[in-house]
């Protein structure tokens, strides 16, 4: 988009900060909906950001995917877990997930070390796309197409099977709750 620099540095800073207020909700919530809400709500801002950096298809496979399935995936998943959720806020906290934390932490601080010190305007893809500026949007749509087509179809139809895996898991996740309580209820009538 070709936006003023001060007005391109609010709204940068804007989603920025839903992505980390977003993130720190899935994290720290402790109801499952709420969480499963602000991790669609970050997939958003995080298509937003590809949309300022001129992503229109990767905006929109960002929405359609992760916002439009994953995420309603993930509620659908979670409605039917029907979880007991606790008062007490720290009271699943345990070894591991300090160490987990700790590992987190350090992955941040290791990646915030790393993007600081990367000099951006040397790497080759974007030094040849500010040689180039007569590419039209359509020739990196096409491209991306031909590669997920071609070079990476393996991956590309490995998640769509995991997807679907996960899909009928929540399905007979359902079923077999359903089947649980029928026998209670006949046991129950038979009494």
């Amino acid at each position: 988009m070709k936006l003023p620099e001060s007005f391109s540095e609010t709204i940068f800073s804007s989603i920025e900060l839903g992505l980390i207020l977003g993130s720190l909700g899935v994290v720290l919530l402790t109801d499952i909906v709420y969480s499963a809400f602000f991790l669609g709500f970050v997939f958003a801002c995080v298509s937003l950001l590809y949309l300022l950096l001129d992503s229109d298809f990767v905006a929109a496979a960002q929405v359609l995917i992760y916002v439009g399935a994953i995420n309603v995936l993930i509620v659908f998943a979670v409605m039917l877990i029907n979880k007991k959720q606790s008062d007490n806020f720290f009271s699943f906290w345990t070894i591991g997930d300090g160490i987990t934390s700790a590992i987190c932490i350090s992955i941040f601080l290791l990646l915030s070390n790393a993007i600081s010190k990367t000099s951006w305007s040397d790497i080759y893809l974007v030094a040849q796309s500010n040689k180039n500026k007569e590419l039209l949007p359509t020739d990196n749509i096409r491209r991306i197409g031909s590669e997920l087509l071609t070079e990476f179809i393996i991956p590309f139809e490995f998640m769509s099977i995991i997807l679907l895996v996960a899909l009928i898991g929540a399905i007979v996740l359902a079923r077999g709750e359903q089947v649980i309580d029928l026998e209670k209820e006949v046991l129950q009538n038979e009494k």
